[in-house]
């Protein structure tokens, strides 16, 4: 399995057209062969969890049987080719799952990948469907979370991105290493607090916690490649 997360911006002009392909690009990925599971994405300004949406950038996630399939989706298919036409940038990050725990739509979309012995640069997705009850609780301490990961060891980059503005939001980010990643979920003490609120407050309807291995980035956001600098693909 392949994974890709493209994000692509697009000119104040053309906001409609970006509106548009929310709703009209579900049926040509729906048909998209090699295609097991995508999603079609706004995204924040802070590149975390944001109330504020970017209405000039928007995401694909999307899980490929092959690189074959993501090849041709990305050489010939209707959907890239409206990003050709009526983006501005795009950039595309592709993944191998090393772990996945949780569910998305009642979907485990990256299956149970358990690997072991993996060192390496390393990425990874949150996402949470957020009962309405507790949106405020959640919303309280995000950007708390958003200053600390900016701000840890490791951390290379990151995107807020979400199917639908203030419940169901996911971040996607990359580290150094998967050192890094455990050393701020865990050691950091504000951000160990705010995981045991989520359980015992019981935030969450459903979530999804995910780890992948880069293999390729290209493309550029804002000028360049977030991750072309790092060594990383």
């Amino acid at each position: 399995m392949i994974v890709s997360l493209t994000i692509v911006r697009y000119r104040k002009l053309f906001i409609p057209f970006a509106l548009l392909a929310m709703a009209i690009h579900r049926l040509p990925m729906w048909m998209q062969k090699g295609c097991s599971f995508y999603k079609l994405l706004g995204s924040g300004h802070n590149g975390t969890f944001d109330l504020q949406p970017d209405w000039q950038q928007w995401g694909l996630l999307a899980c490929w049987d092959s690189r074959e399939d993501f090849d041709r989706f990305q050489a010939s298919s209707f959907v890239s080719n409206w990003w050709k036409i009526l983006g501005h940038e795009g950039w595309t990050v592709l993944c191998e799952p090393l772990q996945s725990h949780g569910k998305w739509d009642r979907k485990e979309p990256f299956g149970n990948p358990e690997a072991k012995d993996y060192s390496g640069p390393v990425a990874v997705l949150t996402r949470a469907t957020i009962r309405i009850s507790r949106l405020k609780n959640f919303w309280s301490h995000v950007d708390e979370v958003a200053n600390l990961m900016s701000g840890a060891r490791g951390y290379i980059t990151s995107f807020g991105i979400g199917e639908a503005p203030v419940y169901r939001q996911a971040t996607f980010s990359v580290w150094q290493s998967l050192d890094d990643v455990k050393a701020f979920a865990y050691q950091s003490r504000e951000h160990a607090e705010v995981i045991k609120l989520t359980r015992s407050e019981n935030w969450y309807s459903e979530e999804l916690f995910a780890r992948f291995k880069p293999l390729e980035s290209f493309g550029s956001l804002h000028g360049k490649d977030p991750l072309g600098d790092k060594g990383l693909c």
